[in-house]
């Protein structure tokens, strides 16, 4: 329950507090979470193929398979971009003043979260079964931190996610191919420090120096200032 909490409670809270109330965001959020089970679907399929094909399953082989899986992702949050906006543009004419109910930004914010849920979800399932037992982690001389630390990651994911997708966003719609880049460099950089593992300080410190970093990248993309934060803090509008 604890790393369930870890994991999932942040994405959770981000939801019923910014999204659960509007349905156009509910909408918004299944359709990233489609988008994103797309990309594991195609990942699958290539890594079923590849294996068929080599006969093997060697570390090359996952790295490359875990690349794959990245450069899939980032090509159907594109998609799901594409499709937004096209709604995006749909709404401004159904709208009797011509504007979207709904900004870009809040779809970029929601689609980038629900991309994390659904692939925190997918990561965690897993680890949290064998935390169930039986058996006690570490007997055999391995890092009695290990599902903790699977926790701490998933978070991180979940949170990278969603920063990616605002920041992948706004690329899009400005056209800066740097920004794209630096986003999908950051995916594979984020999935290539997982293969640390168990060296968990090689690997989980420098994703949370990155998680920090994108966040207030994002939010600086999401027109956010230290200015507005101080407002805030002082209830002034």
């Amino acid at each position: 329950l604890g790393c369930a909490a870890i994991a999932l409670g942040p994405a959770a809270a981000l939801v019923l507090l910014t999204v659960a109330a509007e349905p156009l965001l509910v909408i918004v959020l299944v359709a990233g979470a489609f988008f994103w089970l797309l990309s594991l679907l195609a990942a699958s399929l290539l890594w079923s193929v590849s294996v068929r094909l080599s006969g093997r399953e060697d570390a090359a082989l996952l790295l490359l398979g875990a690349a794959a899986a990245v450069l899939l992702q980032e090509l159907c949050r594109f998609g799901c971009f594409k499709m937004l906006k096209k709604a995006d543009e749909g709404l401004a004419t159904l709208s009797e003043d011509g504007r979207s109910p709904i900004s870009l930004r809040r779809m970029a914010y929601v689609s980038g979260l629900s991309f994390g849920i659904v692939s925190g979800v997918f990561s965690i399932t897993n680890v949290l079964a064998g935390s169930a037992g039986p058996g006690t982690v570490g007997i055999h001389g391995d890092s009695p931190y290990y599902f903790i630390t699977s926790a701490f990651l998933t978070m991180a994911l979940v949170l990278l996610h969603t920063f990616w997708g605002i920041i992948f966003f706004d690329a899009c719609e400005r056209r800066r191919a740097g920004g794209l880049g630096l986003v999908v460099g950051s995916h594979l950089l984020t999935s290539g420090l997982t293969f640390l593992n168990p060296w968990y300080e090689a690997s989980l410190g420098p994703i949370f120096i990155l998680t920090l970093c994108t966040g207030l990248w994002a939010f600086s993309t999401a027109g956010g200032s230290f200015h507005n934060v101080l407002k805030c803090l002082s209830c002034k509008r």
